[in-house]
């Protein structure tokens, strides 16, 4: 049994599985789609920490009010 949250096993998939890392994974496509957004505004790449710091600022405690209402409507309704 693995140890390593990369090196696989059941270890790696309660990790993977854990809402913890959901949102983890989540929060982290939003940044690299904003990434994207605001490169091709630039016309040059801007950087995952400048993404990051930008979309925290401006777009994190949306997102996040909006993540924990969908998550409440899909539970409620399972």
């Amino acid at each position: 049994m693995s140890t390593n949250p990369t090196g696989g096993g059941h270890d790696n998939d309660v990790v993977r599985n854990s809402s913890l890392y959901r949102e983890f994974q989540a929060e982290r496509d939003e940044i690299l789609r904003h990434k994207w957004i605001e490169s091709e505004k630039a016309g040059h790449d801007i950087g995952f920490e400048r993404a990051l710091t930008d979309w925290i600022v401006r777009h994190r405690s949306k997102w996040r009010r909006s993540r924990q209402m969908l998550l409440a409507q899909m539970a409620t309704s399972a």
